[in-house]
Formats: structure tokens, sequence, C-alpha cells
């Protein structure tokens, strides 16, 4: 996955390389130099050599700040880019995620995957192309020139390094699945914070306040746990890593020591030889750096592509009708219902069984029935936020799964059951169903959803703020102008999905009068838990189960379906029906 994200970074990547290849020479070239100055300047008191071997460490040294700073700056920038490249990829592959998988992932955790994960695969390519790239060249370049030093002196290394190796070793052993254990239990942690600030109201009114708080505690806890045990992992570690540099220093002072009292080994060759071993601890240093965040890079990286790799249940057909194709449709033919059934994935029993219905342009169709009875699950069926699992599903006269989902989502008004705006202006929360519409058409829009009188109310009228979610709006308001928002479209198709729930009857009745003129053309839909709201369709749907055991208008069905009877006379007296 990675290697498809760095791809187009290629050319800095490899300029990055170059120069910490270039900074690794320079490193080891200067022991070398050191050595030269004490051996042949200091002990033979040769100032002029002194100054110009100093002279050359000093050019060295300057260009390896300049390497140094150029590595890391690209470096920095390959990884911001990879980040936000990640971040984007998930945004857009979760655009194209239908309900299933929004529920099979959760929100909360494609908040994380998509902050969190992506910022630890980040941090792991930014030092990745530091660290991880000079501390093999130095480890294993620092290997060759300390034998290059001494061969007596460099058994030492065949002690030191397998040590290191098992502790590494180790480390990466026991940390890898604690990493993956944080992540899990990071989401756990953000699905109990969004659950409490989602319904904080909710709380409050039941006074759960203090189940909540152990509850986010339990979490807390849970995620602090395995944190320590990881922190406990390292802080042993790096102790554990310090005393093999400390006493394999100690070991080659004291070898070397008599190396040079026996005059077998100049003293500025052991200078090197101990720079070069530190080049090699310090390398090591550096792998178990990389090593804290190689496996939780890795966990992340897991995760993200989890959901990268996710192939949505519902997709455009591979010849889908276009827009140009669409053209040529039998204009306006409705919606049509082919002995569909749909069930939920895992679920035994289907929800919707053998429906077939002709719902038809110019008519408002209503949807009414018991709680659990299908009917948000049949109208969430048309814009495909679900597919059929049999039968077909027609909208003018040709299958959604044929068509493109722009072209079917273009012609379709949805009011959902729960109205959702965004934070920003009344006028933009509208302009969502058009983002070209004049003000002019946003006010019609909010006078047919009967929202202009308590928008002109407002201090700055349709560019008055909306916060996230509408929460400085009361129910019946965020209704109406979910309502303006499908209007002001013109769509084809328009779902009413309980709509008018929060809505008083007066409004409730007025707003269906302007809908009339409004959508005269259209195919309406309208699902309703209120009989008056669905007196006078042209055409009441009965559902029951997930079936349908009655059609026809409000007198038809009083005296032929049983089912709607009972729903009619559980919210009217005898006298309202009459």
């Amino acid at each position: 996955m990675l290697g498809a994200f760095l791809r187009p970074y290629r050319g800095r990547v490899g300029i990055a390389v170059l120069l910490l290849l270039a900074q690794a020479i320079g490193n080891l070239y200067l022991p070398s130099l050191n050595a030269d100055i004490i051996n042949d300047g200091v002990i033979t008191g040769d100032t002029g050599y002194i100054l110009r071997v100093g002279g050359v460490m000093l050019l060295v040294t300057v260009l390896l700040g300049v390497f140094a700073v150029g590595a890391v700056y690209l470096a920095a920038q390959v990884a911001m880019g990879v980040g936000r490249d990640l971040r984007r990829a998930l945004f857009r592959t979760v655009q194209d995620f239908s309900s299933g998988e929004m529920g099979r992932f959760g929100a909360p955790s494609l908040i994380t995957r998509t902050t969190n994960d992506v910022q630890q695969v980040q941090m792991f390519v930014l030092m990745g192309l530091t660290m991880m790239v000079l501390a093999p060249i130095t480890g294993v370049g620092g290997v060759i020139m300390a034998l290059r030093e001494n061969l007596r002196l460099s058994a030492l290394l065949v002690v030191v390094l397998p040590l290191l190796a098992l502790v590494v070793g180790a480390i990466v052993r026991s940390a890898v699945p604690q990493f993956r254990a944080m992540q899990r239990k990071l989401d756990a942690i953000n699905r109990v914070m969004r659950e409490n600030l989602t319904g904080i109201r909710v709380i409050r009114a039941f006074v759960r306040t203090a189940h909540e708080e152990r509850r986010f505690g339990e979490a807390n806890a849970d995620l602090t746990r395995t944190a320590l045990t990881v922190g406990r992992l390292f802080a042993l570690a790096f102790p554990s890593i310090m005393l093999i540099m400390n006493l394999t220093t100690v070991a080659v002072v004291w070898f070397g020591g008599h190396l040079v009292d026996d005059g077998t080994m100049p003293i500025g060759d052991l200078t090197a030889f101990l720079s070069y071993v530190m080049q090699i601890l310090f390398s090591v240093m550096m792998a178990v750096f990389m090593v804290v965040m190689v496996p939780r890079a890795a966990a992340s990286a897991e995760r993200v592509q989890e959901v990268l790799a996710t192939e949505p249940a519902i997709r455009d057909a591979p010849r889908s009708v276009t827009d140009d194709a669409a053209a040529g449709l039998v204009e306006s033919r409705g919606v049509e219902f082919r002995g569909v059934e749909f069930r939920y994935p895992g679920a035994e029993e289907p929800v919707l069984r053998d429906v077939s219905l002709m719902i038809r342009p110019g008519e408002v169709t209503a949807i009414v029935g018991s709680t659990g009875s299908g009917k948000s699950t049949l109208v969430n069926l048309i814009p495909r936020l679900y597919d059929v699992t049999a039968g077909r599903l027609l909208v003018d006269g040709v299958d959604v799964r044929d068509l493109s989902r722009d072209r079917l989502w273009s012609g379709i008004g949805l009011v959902p059951q729960r109205a959702f705006l965004f934070s920003g202006t009344v006028a933009s929360n509208v302009r969502l169903g058009d983002e070209d519409a004049t003000d002019d058409e946003v006010r019609h829009a909010l006078e047919v959803a009967q929202a202009a009188a308590f928008v002109d109310a407002l201090p700055e009228g349709i560019e008055a703020p909306v916060e996230q979610g509408g929460v400085n709006l009361s129910g019946g308001q965020r209704q109406r102008l979910a309502i303006a928002r499908a209007l002001v479209r013109r769509p084809g198709i328009c779902i009413f999905d309980d709509s008018f729930s929060a809505l008083d009857y007066a409004t409730d009745a007025r707003l269906r009068a302007a809908l009339r003129t409004e959508t005269a053309e259209a195919t309406v839909i309208i699902v309703a838990q209120r009989v008056s709201t669905v007196l006078h369709a042209d055409r009441i749907v009965v559902l029951d189960g997930g079936t349908v055991v009655g059609t026809g208008t409000h007198e038809e069905l009083m005296r032929t379906c049983e089912t709607y009877r009972e729903i009619v006379y559980s919210q009217l007296t005898e006298d309202d029906v009459a």
C-alpha cells in the first residue's frame, strides 16, 4: 500500500537517500581524519598538517550539516504529502461506502483511521526516510571501518552485535500485538466519547452522567494499561541498550589501551575505532527508535489498508446508464418495485418480502405501517442506500443497478427521518440541494417548506448561522430546512421519510398543500406515522411485516384493509375519520 502512495514522490525520495548516503559517508570519513591529525600531527607536532586536515574536517562538517537539512526537508515534504494523499484516499473510499460498510467499520473507527492511523504512517515515512536509511549505512560502514582500523579489537563486535539483535528482536516480538491492541482501544475510547457528545441531552435527562463517566473511565483505563505495558517494554529496552553501549566502550578502551601500550596500535587509531564503535551502537539506537514506531505504524497501515481495500457493496455497473443515455428514456415513468426482497447482511429473515408496487409520477403516494414494518427500508432502496437482494427496482423504466449513481441521485430529493444540517448558514444548507440556486430560488424553497417565517425572524435572514447538526434550531425548523434543501433542486422523485413528524398540524397541512402545487409533475413518496398526513394522498400503501397488505385511497382502504383501519382508529376517532 505504502509503495503506491510513495510513487509520486520517487524523485524527492531518491534525492533524500543520496543526501543521507553522502552524510553517512562523511560521518565515516571524519574519524579517519581525526586519527590522522593525532597520529601525524599532534604526536609529531606538525601544526601545518593539523590546520590543513582540520580545515578539511571543518568543510566536511559544514557539508554534512547542509546534507542533513536537505534530507530532512525532503523527507518531511514526502511524509506530509503521503499523509495528505492517504487522508484523501480514505475520504473518497468512505464516500462510496454503502450503509452496510459504514455499519461494519463504524464512524469512530473511520475517524481514528483517517486521523491517528494516518498520522502514525506519516511519522513512519518521515523517520524511515532519515533514520531507517541512515542507520543501516552507518552501522554496516562502521563495522567495515572498525575492521579496517584493527581486526583484533573488532572481535568485540562479534559479542556485542548479536546481543543487541537479541534485545531488539525481543522488543519487536512483544510490542507488535500491544500496538495493535492500542489502536483498537483508541477506537473504543473514541466511540464512547462520540456517543457522549452526541447524546449529551439524553444522558443528562436520564441522570446517567455518573454511569457514562464510569464507562469512559473503563475504556480510558483499558487504553492506559496497554500503553503502560508498551511503556514498560521500552523502559526496560533503552537502559539495556545503554548498558551494552557503555560496557562496549569500557571494553574498547581497556583492550585498546593494552594494544596502544604494546605499540601494536597507534592512539589515533584507537580514537577512530572508538568513534566507529559508537557510530555502530548509535545506529542500533536509531534502529531501536524505529522499532518503537514500526509496530504501531504497521498496525495503523493495516487498518488504513483494510478500509482502502474494501469493495463497496453498491457500485456503478460496468456499463451503467449515463446522463446521455438516460436522455433517451421515457420521461418520468416513476418508480416500480417488481417482486422486491431485502434482507440486511447476516439477517435470517428478510425485512421486505415480494413487494410489487408502481409509484406513478404526478401522484402523492403515502406509505404507512406499524413500527418495523419496513417503510424506511423500502424508500432507502430507491436511492440505493441499500441494494435489493431479490427482484428488481426500476426508476423511469431502468433498473437502478444499471443507472450511474450520480444520475440516479441527481434526480432524487431525499428528506431523511433525522434532518441533519451542516455548519454554515441557512442559505448554504439549502444550497446543498443546488449549489447554483439564486437567493430568490432559496427563498421560494423556504416558502414552500413553510420555513420562510422563522428564517425572516432571524437577524441575518438566510445568512443566519447554523451550527453543526443544526443544534441551534428546533426539530421542526431543522425538518423544514431539510425539506427546502430537497425542493430547491426540483427533483423528479421526492422522498419524505417521516419528515413532518416534528411539525404541528397547521404547519403540516400548509406544507402539504404547498407541496401539491410545487411537485405536481414529480413522483412524491411520503412515509408517515401520522394518519392525518396521508389522508388526502392519491394512493396509500400499507406495509405489515415487510409485505404490502393494501393499496388504494383512504376511503378504499377503510373498506378493504383491516391493518389500515387499526392504524387509523389508533390515532383518530370515528367522527374525525368521517
